[in-house]
């Protein structure tokens, strides 16, 4: 039996991340300019690319932090929670200022791909070969 190590199952998180937030942002992009013309498909692709930039960001910091101690791993998983609660205040921020990106569609896309990457990182882990040692 083949077992997974954490190289694999982070590319297949990302992996699978990466394809679930593109997906979402072709349907987002397609429901964004049926309801809300080129802003909502422009808010949508905003909204995708943050979303993306954070899975990323999750996966690296997790993988990273599983090749230190135990103290290490807490300080770096807990560094990239910070980063990414600084880029999104950031991201709000500028994206407040700019004309000509629906909200709603920034919104619904975040919202979706977060969600839909708990899923992916519930299901691979889940699905996982990994050995149990007593």
């Amino acid at each position: 039996m083949q077992f997974d190590n954490t190289k694999t199952i982070f590319k297949k998180v990302l992996k699978y991340g990466s394809f679930l937030t593109l997906s979402i942002a072709v349907l987002g992009s397609i429901t964004g300019f049926v309801a809300a013309g080129v802003p909502g498909l422009l808010g949508a692709l905003v909204g995708s690319a943050i979303a993306l930039i954070f899975v990323s960001l999750t996966a690296l910091s997790v993988w990273i932090g599983g090749r230190l101690p135990l103290g290490g791993f807490y300080g770096v998983v807990l560094g990239g929670w910070l980063l990414k609660v600084v880029i999104f205040i950031a991201a709000v921020a500028i994206l407040k200022k700019v004309d000509g990106l629906n909200g709603i569609a920034i919104f619904a896309t975040v919202v979706a791909s977060v969600l839909g990457s708990l899923a992916v990182d519930a299901v691979v882990v889940t699905k996982a070969k990994i050995p149990a040692v007593s």
